[in-house]
């Protein structure tokens, strides 16, 4: 059998892992999508509780709403309203997976990457060679597939961020997990509610999952059981003007919504923010409550509860037999990295991008969805439709079409200075952006709008041209 005849290997049964498959259908390449879940979208089924700031029509892939979905009788829900993450994968990501039928194998862990019969060291006729996948299933079995291509869609979910500053965890962090949850917590659960109800709990981030945590928690602080609910949320640098989003100015109104949820909480006085806070060490103190200590000595009052919300970073360990080119701060394609790098600007809507700026000095593995972001925030599920759709065209060799890579993403409606996680915040509103930021304004909220978290919705960058 010769290399184009083989599958192309999809790690990852989400949304972006299952476009792809429906643009490799669509293309007549046959797909084998590994899902390591015990079934597909396992990863959102885990913050299904949480309400995506996209609606449907913005988080459904064209291609596997027409070829897949559509054959088989396929409800489409509105697609002007926001679906949870239980929604999306139940009314979307399942119905598309057994549309894709034995092409998803779930319970299927991807172990490691290379060409068959070269590790990464070897040059001789690399690139003739097929790609061998080595997979570990549920049952303890083992198997080896050769593919011609290797899409990894796998995300990020599995590797949150640690609460220290330095990337690494604070000390006393791992003896502490019995406190800590790296996910936005399911407030409706009874168990997890009592877990924080009338409890003193610090928020670690400035993203839009800390937004979520903090209007759920400001939720229930309000609600009958809730009385004695108070919120800690930890900044690693100040207040601004772009603190808490582009407000009415987003044009994503549920994103720009949930970050004045978030503002509400701070001035209904059901939160307190501390700034400019990199936490250094996990203390309990003498009734085991934790004591944060940060890298400049100060600790805070005790906590009953840590939630750490950091982010995400992608697991690049069973592609290690891979010549991948990757920037040395993000972990995402070099190509792709300049347009993302918070360091260099915070600015601008993402420009349009695809195959070519996702390829590797590997030919033929392709890091896409929030994995091809590595360390950065700033994904939308339209961003990776639209990069699965650039790499399918690209593997069937239709390079015109990969090349021409049409998207234009919604703008936040804020710049953030430089992009500079830790910069001072004088100079975050002194001139250190590209535009100005707006005031944020209340709205009132029925209830707080939610951030589909890692699997494919987070914050996009952008209020002016870069």
């Amino acid at each position: 059998m010769s290399t184009q005849q083989l599958p192309v290997v999809v790690i990852g049964a989400g949304p972006v892992g299952l476009a792809a498959a429906a643009h490799l259908v669509e293309r007549g390449i046959e797909p084998l999508v590994l899902e390591a879940g015990s079934r597909a979208g396992a990863a959102v089924r885990e913050w299904s509780h949480v309400r995506l700031f996209s609606t449907w029509g913005e988080v459904v892939d064209p291609a596997a709403a027409e070829k897949l979905l559509a054959p088989t009788g396929w409800t489409r829900p509105d697609p002007a309203t926001y679906p949870s993450g239980g929604d999306w994968a139940e009314q979307y990501l399942q119905p598309l997976a057994d549309a894709l039928g034995d092409r998803v194998r779930a319970g299927a862990t991807v172990t490691g990457v290379s060409r068959a019969g070269r590790d990464r060291i070897v040059d001789a006729d690399r690139e003739q060679q097929p790609f061998v996948v080595h997979v570990e299933y549920a049952d303890g079995r083992e198997e080896r597939v050769f593919a011609r291509a290797v899409i990894d869609a796998s995300g990020t979910w599995a590797t949150a961020g640690p609460a220290g500053g330095s990337g690494l965890p604070a000390l006393g962090e791992k003896a502490a997990a019995d406190r800590i949850t790296y996910r936005v917590p399911d407030l409706k659960d009874p168990a997890v509610r009592a877990r924080y109800a009338g409890r003193r709990t610090a928020v670690i981030g400035s993203g839009a999952s800390a937004f979520t945590a903090l209007a759920y928690l400001a939720e229930l602080a309000e609600s009958e059981d809730g009385t004695g609910t108070h919120a800690v949320w930890i900044l690693r640098r100040g207040i601004s003007g772009s603190t808490f989003g582009g407000g009415t100015a987003d044009r994503l109104p549920a994103r720009g919504a949930l970050g004045l949820a978030a503002k509400a909480a701070v001035d209904k006085g059901h939160a307190d923010a501390v700034t400019g806070f990199r936490t250094e060490a996990f203390e309990r103190d003498a009734d085991g409550r934790l004591v944060l200590v940060g890298e400049d000595g100060r600790r805070l009052d005790p906590v009953d509860e840590v939630i750490v919300l950091t982010g995400f970073r992608p697991d690049l360990s069973f592609l290690d037999e891979l010549r991948l080119g990757l920037d040395e701060r993000l972990q995402a394609p070099v190509e792709l990295a300049p347009l993302i790098d918070p360091n260099q600007h915070s600015c601008g809507t993402v420009y349009p991008h695809g195959h070519r700026e996702l390829s590797h000095p590997e030919q033929g593995v392709y890091l896409v969805g929030m994995k091809s972001y590595g360390r950065a925030p700033t994904f939308l599920a339209m961003t990776g439709y639209e990069q699965v759709r650039s790499v399918a065209a690209a593997i069937a060799g239709d390079t015109e079409s990969a090349d021409r890579v049409e998207l234009t993403l919604p703008e936040t409606g804020v710049c953030g200075g430089a992009g500079l996680f830790d910069t001072p915040d004088t100079q975050q509103t002194e001139g250190g952006g590209c535009c100005a930021a707006p005031e944020p304004q209340l709205v009132t909220l029925v209830a707080p709008a939610a951030v589909g978290t890692v699997a494919e919705e987070a914050p996009a960058g952008g209020c002016c041209g870069s």
